[in-house]
C-alpha cells in the first residue's frame, strides 16, 4: 500500500507529486494522454489582468511560491523551464496609458506595473500609442515540464500510463484499491477530464478550449511577450505562439479552422511583417463557473481528494493550491473558502 495515488499528471498532478516527494510520501500515478491543456499551454507567469488591470487572485503570493518551485524542478530534472519574459501591453489609445498610471497606483499592482511608457522600437509590430510593461513576468515552457516529468516518473516505476478505469476502482476499510494498486487516499487531478468522474463530476466545471497558432517570423526580431487583442509570445529560432481564443461550446481537443481564421484576423490588425503558420494545437482547460480552484475532500468518502480548477493560470496556481490541499490532508488545516469545493456541497445534495 502507497500513501497517495494520483489521477492527471498536468499542472495539478505534477504540482501535488513535488509535494508529496518533498514529505517522504509514498504515491503512484495513473495518467493517460487525453489532457492536453497543460501541455499546449502558454505558459506566461503574469500577476496581471491585462485586459481590466487588475491584479490576478492571489498573485503575489502564487509568484513567490512559483518560482522556487520551477527552479527546484530545474534542478531535479535536469531541464530548462523558466525563461525570463518581459510581458507588454499593448496600448490601443491615449485613454489606456492613463487607466495603466492610475492602476499602477493601486496597492499591490504598484510592485507589478511600470509607471513608464515603453516606446514602440520594432517596426514590425503597430503600437502608435506604446506599451505598458509588467515586472517580474517569464515563461515556463509547459511541454518540457510534462514530459520530463513523465520520463522521471517512468524511471522510479511511479507512473502506470492508462485511463482510470472507475469499474476497477474501490472504497476499502483502509483507503482504496485500484486494481492491483492501494493507497490512503487518491487524488483526481484530472483536468477537463473531471467531468467523467462519478465522484466529483457534481461540481460546476465549465471547461473553455483555448487554441493557440505558431508562426514563423524571420523579420519580427521580438524578444518581449507583446498583449494585444492576442498573446505573441516568442519561442525562439523566428517561431512564436499566437493565442489563445476561449471558446465554450467545443469540448475537444482538435484544432479548428474557425479559430485559426479569428487568431489570424486578430494578428494581422497588429503585425507589420510576414509570416507564415507553421502549426496549431488545442486543449480544453479545466475552468470553473466562479475562476477559483477545486480543491478538497469529498463531502461524503474522506480518502477521496480533488485538484481541479486551475484555468489558464496552471503555472501560476499549481503550486500553492496543492500545498494547500497537502496540508488540507496531512495537517487537518483548513482550505482557503475561495477553493474549497465545501463552496459547492449543495449542488452534491441535490
Amino acid at each position: 500500500m502507497v500513501d497517495y495515488l494520483i489521477v492527471g499528471l498536468g499542472l495539478a498532478g505534477i504540482s501535488f507529486c513535488e509535494q508529496l516527494e518533498k514529505n517522504n510520501k509514498s504515491f503512484k500515478v495513473i495518467s493517460d494522454t487525453s489532457q492536453t491543456s497543460s501541455i499546449v499551454a502558454g505558459g506566461l507567469y503574469n500577476p496581471v489582468i491585462l485586459k481590466r488591470f487588475t491584479l490576478a487572485w492571489q498573485a503575489e503570493e502564487q509568484m513567490k511560491e512559483a518560482k522556487s518551485f520551477y527552479v527546484s524542478l530545474e534542478n531535479k530534472l535536469g531541464v530548462k523551464l523558466d525563461y525570463t519574459l518581459p510581458v507588454y501591453r499593448r496600448f490601443h489609445s491615449i485613454e489606456e496609458q492613463n487607466l495603466w498610471f492610475e492602476a499602477s497606483d493601486k496597492k499591490g499592482l504598484d510592485k507589478f506595473l511600470n509607471t513608464k511608457i515603453k516606446p514602440s522600437t520594432n517596426p514590425g509590430i503597430d503600437a502608435p500609442f506604446g506599451y505598458g510593461e509588467v515586472v517580474g513576468t517569464g515563461r515556463i515552457d509547459t511541454q518540457t515540464l510534462v514530459s520530463s516529468y513523465r520520463d522521471y516518473l517512468r524511471t522510479k516505476g511511479l507512473l502506470s500510463e492508462e485511463t482510470f478505469d472507475f469499474s476497477n476502482f474501490n472504497q476499502t476499510e483502509g483507503g482504496v484499491k485500484y486494481g492491483s494498486f492501494s493507497a490512503k487516499k487518491i487524488v483526481f487531478a484530472e483536468g477537463f477530464g473531471l467531468k467523467n468522474n462519478p465522484f466529483f463530476n457534481y461540481l460546476p466545471l465549465q471547461g473553455s478550449k483555448g487554441e493557440y497558432l505558431f508562426i514563423k517570423a524571420p523579420e519580427l526580431k521580438e524578444e518581449r511577450a507583446i498583449k494585444s487583442s492576442v498573446f505573441i509570445i516568442p519561442q525562439g529560432n523566428d517561431i512564436y505562439r499566437v493565442g489563445a481564443n476561449y471558446e465554450r461550446n467545443d469540448k475537444t481537443n482538435l484544432p479548428t479552422e474557425s479559430a485559426k481564421e479569428k487568431l489570424l484576423a486578430k494578428l494581422r490588425s497588429v503585425l507589420k511583417t510576414e509570416f507564415e503558420v507553421v502549426d496549431q494545437v488545442a486543449g480544453v482547460r479545466p475552468t470553473v463557473v466562479d475562476r477559483k480552484p477545486l480543491v478538497g475532500c469529498h463531502p461524503e468518502i474522506k480518502s477521496l481528494y480533488v485538484l481541479n480548477g486551475f484555468g489558464s493560470r496552471g503555472v501560476l496556481i499549481g503550486p500553492s493550491v496543492s500545498k494547500q490541499l497537502y496540508a488540507l490532508v496531512e495537517g487537518n488545516e483548513s482550505l482557503d473558502p475561495e477553493i474549497d469545493i465545501a463552496r459547492f456541497t449543495q449542488k452534491y445534495y441535490r
